[in-house]
């Protein structure tokens, strides 16, 4: 694993991100797996077709096929067999004759053209179809895939339509990026587990819980120790442990210079730490290193800012671990339905959802922007976002929205 290099003053996250891109590499080892075990799973070797899909012309409907050039002015044609799918015609379909053929059914030899059964005429032995331009309704073979293409890319995340194409060209089993294998941690002795006694001025463990999901919802298995005490040599331990079978060691807060915060000396004393201070809102710092072989990723302590600096930060450096190719957000315009004021230099994201309104999608923001607010993020569906030179937003500009679906996949 790279070290992350510190630097100077505040960063543009664009900046940062390129720097992930750049000294992020893949981790080693790929598994082969059955189709009905791919799903989700990050493809490492591309998927090249050995076959033809259809592997034979084949019928777009239910009709009758002929060949164009031989049929009659009054277009009745003699019936002399039926194709089913599966079921090959034998032989050759003479001219100026049809053949009763079902979807899906391969084409016969002599026939070129297709014509719908509610478009043709039906009598005992014969049928009448209309006049059509030789080929249609009639699928080519290769028309779909052909043989030496390929199909799927390495380094896409396998989706259930990914399955299928393989399985169209004959695939039973896929190449895959190893699982990543995260482990994270909470510390503080005023952290409590949910369901325990809570005293006062203690809270409950919610960081550790969000950033679990957050991370298995992109594939990682995940490895919860717990909440460690406030002590240096416990969590130096603790570190040292987790490196040693996993790829990505995360927590939040407990990383700055405060007299408890042991987390950043601990990952000192087994490896690399430099802060990265982002011009973003929330979430300003972000910790990342090495501890031993694995990675380091130290979110900032308020719930929100975990959530979004995870999301536009350290969802891309998890992505280029397990292999994934492309880890841009997808951005989408809306119309912002609130008025905002921003001072120029940060860029800051709003939580917000979208409603229809006369034909357009319109963000509506949550009351409150403090970090603390996990409701904010149960609430809303998304984030608006504010580039840094922006100044004041005003009600119906143009905004970038980043639906939650697009970043915890």
């Amino acid at each position: 694993m790279t070290d992350f290099a510190p630097q100077p003053g505040m960063m543009r996250v664009e900046d940062a991100l390129a720097l992930l891109d750049a000294q992020v590499t893949p981790l080693a080892g790929q598994d082969q797996v059955r189709l009905a075990d791919a799903l989700g799973r990050v493809l490492a070797l591309d998927v090249v077709s050995s076959v033809n899909v259809p592997p034979h012309d084949n019928s777009a409907v239910d009709g009758w096929g002929f060949a164009a050039g031989s049929r009659p002015a009054d277009g009745r044609l003699p019936v002399v067999g039926t194709v089913a799918a599966g079921h090959p015609f034998t032989g050759v379909v003479p001219p100026a004759s049809a053949v009763r053929i079902l979807t899906g059914a391969p084409v016969p030899e002599g026939v070129d053209t297709i014509a719908m059964q509610e478009d043709c005429s039906a009598e005992p032995g014969f049928v009448v179809v209309p006049d059509l331009k030789r080929g249609a309704n009639l699928r080519q073979k290769g028309e779909d895939v052909a043989v030496g293409a390929t199909v799927l890319s390495a380094g896409i995340r396998l989706r259930p339509q990914d399955l299928g194409i393989a399985a169209a060209t004959g695939r039973t089993h896929v190449m895959v990026h190893r699982r990543l294998r995260a482990a994270l941690f909470s510390t503080g002795d005023e952290i409590r587990e949910p369901g325990t006694d809570l005293p006062p001025g203690c809270i409950f463990d919610t960081n550790r819980t969000t950033a679990s999901g957050l991370l298995r919802a992109l594939g990682s298995e995940v490895t919860d120790l717990g909440i460690l005490p406030d002590r240096r040599d416990l969590i130096t331990e603790a570190l040292a442990e987790a490196a040693r079978s996993h790829d990505l060691i995360l927590t939040s807060g407990g990383v700055s210079v405060g007299d408890e915060d042991h987390v950043r000396a601990a990952v000192q004393a087994n490896g690399a730490l430099h802060f990265w201070k982002l011009a973003i809102k929330p979430g300003r710092p972000v910790a990342l290193g090495r501890v031993g072989g694995a990675a380091f990723v130290g979110l900032p302590g308020n719930p929100v800012a975990v959530m979004v600096t995870f999301m536009l930060v350290a969802r891309p450096l998890v992505l280029r671990m397990m292999g994934i190719k492309e880890t841009s957000v997808p951005r989408y315009r809306v119309k912002a339905g609130f008025a905002f004021k921003h001072k120029p230099g940060r860029r800051e994201w709003l939580r917000a959802r979208v409603r229809a309104e006369e034909g357009e999608l319109v963000a509506e923001k949550f009351p409150s922007d403090g970090s603390g607010v996990l409701s904010s993020m149960v609430w809303s569906d998304g984030l608006v976002e504010i580039p840094e030179e922006w100044g004041d937003l005003a009600p119906g500009d143009s905004v970038a929205y980043i639906p939650y679906a697009e970043v915890l996949r």
